[in-house]
């Protein structure tokens, strides 16, 4: 019993030396582990972190974008612009400059800072540069403008005589400047049986010419050929009666 016990003690005194070298190997180890876990962590929680990170500012104006540009309709090409309608009006980074309305009776539309401005017989291309020049003149340094479309002033034609519904009537916006007039005849229910085709008469009024007087063979048209008689805003149509 004795004998044992001084062995296994033996034993332990040169397995003790050992595990002390081993244990102490082992700490630069669990030091290294121990310095290196948080980057790890860090790693593992917060994965992306550069690519999240925001992206440079834009060198292009804030206010240059298409949202406002989506509010307008789309103009025909070279598209005059007219008392009533309504258009909008962007400054470049100058949001407090941002302003819509309809140009009056007058065709003046009231813009900040410069006041009632003068926009009817101008295409969008050209209110746009009007008011660039105005602005850059006394307040900004070279400003950035743009005039968009917003709605068509109510433009209206008049067709009497022998139509099944005789009436005023509103251009269509996708044509605001005019249309066919077998496309107004048809806006007012087409002919009546006693209806005279050959016998349509279009009065016109012009600020030059004062009224004008048009006699038309609609019977020679057929729609969508090109070739009929275009009846304008303000244009007033009398379908003739058949005389057999």
């Amino acid at each position: 019993m004795i004998t044992r016990s001084a062995f296994e003690l033996r034993s332990d005194f040169r397995r003790g030396p050992n595990r002390l070298r081993a244990r102490t190997r082992r700490w630069p180890v669990i030091a290294l582990a121990v310095s290196l876990l948080p980057g790890i962590l860090l790693g593992q929680f917060t994965p992306g972190t550069v690519a999240s990170q925001p992206s440079a500012p834009s060198t292009f104006p804030p206010t240059a974008s298409a949202s406002t540009s989506s509010n307008g309709i789309s103009a025909p090409a070279g598209y005059i612009l007219s008392p009533n309608d309504q258009v909008a009006v962007e400054v470049f980074g100058e949001d407090d400059l941002r302003t819509n309305g309809r140009l009056n009776p007058e065709g003046n539309v009231s813009v900040p800072l410069l006041g009632s401005i003068h926009l009817a017989g101008l295409t969008l291309t050209q209110a746009a540069s009007k008011l660039t020049d105005l602005y850059g003149r006394d307040y900004l340094v070279n400003p950035r403008v743009n005039v968009m479309l917003l709605g068509y002033a109510k433009r209206r034609f008049s067709i009497l005589g022998q139509v099944n519904r005789p009436g005023t009537y509103e251009m269509p916006d996708s044509s605001p400047g005019g249309i066919d007039l077998l496309e107004a005849i048809a806006m007012a229910g087409g002919y009546t049986r006693i209806a005279a085709p050959e016998r349509v008469t279009v009065r016109r009024h012009t600020a030059a010419a004062g009224d004008q007087i048009f006699k038309v063979n609609a019977k020679r048209f057929t729609k969508g050929s090109g070739g009929g008689f275009r009846v304008e805003p303000g244009d007033t149509i009398n379908v003739g009666e058949s005389i057999f």
